[in-house]
């Protein structure tokens, strides 16, 4: 259970508080108006972003004293965070080694992430020999052998096309189905919203609101989000 308690971000003239809770192994859009602080909240979580006051609890842990490498959590961001003059079964291996000294099992985990993810054969690649869809479940496939509980996604699938997103999200339901892992996903688009996750926080006028179901928020919406999306 991740739980954001009397949480505020501030910088400059930017303010965000919220006071909230996501249940485990929930899906959960970050939905509300450009610059309203979704992905401030998301790198908040994942220790890139020093809270002003609160603090940020999983499983009733304070993550504070945490660097961001040692919370329970992976994260994907537009830029798949992929090394050009690795290949792509190094990179994965990041996941699980930095130093890249794999053992037997740890590569045999590696071919299985590969496989899970659509991959097989193209371990020994460069990321500059993939397609953007393939870059996305590179990065996704090094998060699945990661095996964080906890898993945030910062629009990582905003570059593809509709259908291709559209695949991506499926696949990330399905393994964090598998893996029981909570997932929150800032999103621009109700329709990814609607498709992926059952539960949606709503950031906007300075609040991040606690989860609501994403239909009943899409079909009757708070004047700050239908104001955003054109109702």
């Amino acid at each position: 259970m991740l739980t954001l308690d009397a949480l505020t971000l501030t910088q400059d003239d930017f303010s965000l508080t919220a006071n909230l809770t996501v249940p485990t192994g929930a899906r959960v859009a970050v939905i509300g108006p450009s610059g309203a602080g979704k992905s401030t909240l998301l790198s908040a979580i994942a220790g890139f972003f020093a809270p002003t006051s609160g603090r940020i609890l999983w499983k009733g842990k304070n993550l504070a004293p945490l660097p961001p490498g040692a919370r329970p959590l992976s994260i994907l961001f537009q830029d798949q965070n992929l090394f050009p003059h690795l290949t792509i079964a190094q990179n994965l291996g990041l996941g699980l080694k930095h130093d890249l000294r794999l053992t037997a099992t740890d590569r045999e985990a590696v071919t299985a992430a590969l496989a899970r993810t659509g991959l097989s054969g193209l371990g020994s690649r460069k990321p500059a020999q993939l397609s953007g869809g393939q870059q996305s479940r590179v990065a996704l496939a090094r998060a699945l052998l990661r095996a964080r509980p906890l898993l945030l996604l910062d629009e990582p699938f905003a570059a593809l096309g509709p259908a291709l997103k559209s695949e991506m999200l499926a696949l990330v339901a399905d393994l964090a189905a598998e893996q029981g892992t909570t997932v929150l996903m800032v999103s621009h688009d109700p329709a990814d919203a609607r498709a992926f996750a059952p539960l949606s926080i709503v950031v906007a006028e300075g609040v991040a609101h606690p989860p609501q179901p994403t239909e009943t928020l899409l079909t009757n919406p708070p004047p700050a989000l239908a104001a955003y999306l054109g109702h």
